[in-house]
């Protein structure tokens, strides 16, 4: 009989993290073994022997969170934002010298999310016109949000394989932020409104038609299935994976 995996959950207090601990006492093949606060030291995963670690923390602690599993040999699925391309890069090398130990960082876990983002990178070349419009309740500390831009950055590597050039935009005046963000030439524009959960719409334009792709997430349990196949394949997937397209089979 295969042992569970021990699970330790950072960030157990926020509402992410409490529906991790759910999720993962929940889980017939998972055992957790600690759910840690803002003030709990790091060295009490070793104590729990803890194999495992979700990080659902805050942008300022995940680097060290994660930085610390690694070199403990725990493996790591990490939902916290903040991981630019420095900071991967540098988690990177560190993993090259722990060649046993995996991690994945996850803009997003809902699968429909995820799935939605690859049928956007999919459609791209086909369009003429492309801009992503993010809504999330208004206690998200970043903007636009990580799925969005990781949306983003998908369509525009897609464009520029199939040689597709910039959508058209005739603006010459506008109110600063009129326009949104541009992620690798891509627009994207952040609603936050009491209410909302996680909520992304991919618009695309051609000649006489528009095609929309939406995902929603009206709660947070709509994570759980992405947080528990993530610790069911880290283990498995040494080194670092940046999207949690990385663990399933959308082919090209």
């Amino acid at each position: 009989m295969t042992p569970p995996i021990n699970v330790a959950v950072l960030g157990a207090t926020g509402r992410m993290g409490a529906e991790a601990v759910r999720a993962v006492e929940s889980a017939p093949d998972m055992e957790l073994v600690a759910a840690l606060g803002r003030s709990d030291p790091l060295e009490s995963l070793l104590d729990a022997r803890a194999t495992h670690v979700v990080d659902l923390t805050v942008p300022d602690s995940t680097e060290a969170n994660v930085r610390f599993a690694v070199r403990h040999g725990l493996h790591a699925v990490v939902g916290t934002t903040g991981w630019t391309d420095r900071r991967r890069a540098e988690l990177g090398e560190l993993l090259a010298g722990h060649p046993e130990t995996g991690v994945l960082i996850a803009p997003n876990f809902a699968l429909g999310s995820v799935l939605a983002s690859a049928f956007a990178a999919r459609a791209a070349k086909y369009f003429e016109s492309v801009e992503i419009i993010e809504l999330h309740h208004p206690d998200k500390v970043d903007a636009p949000s990580g799925t969005a831009v990781r949306t983003a950055e998908l369509i525009a590597r897609a464009r520029a394989e199939a040689g597709v050039p910039a959508g058209p935009d005739a603006t010459e005046t506008s109110l600063e932020g009129a326009r949104g963000a541009d992620v690798d030439g891509v627009r994207v524009h952040s609603v936050r409104l009491r209410g909302l959960v996680a909520h992304q719409e991919v618009l695309f334009g051609g000649a006489g038609e528009q095609l929309t792709l939406r995902h929603d997430s009206f709660d947070r349990a709509s994570f759980m299935p992405g947080v528990l196949l993530g610790l069911r394949t880290v283990g498995v997937r040494p080194g670092l994976t940046y999207g949690l397209d990385g663990y399933l089979d959308l082919g090209r």
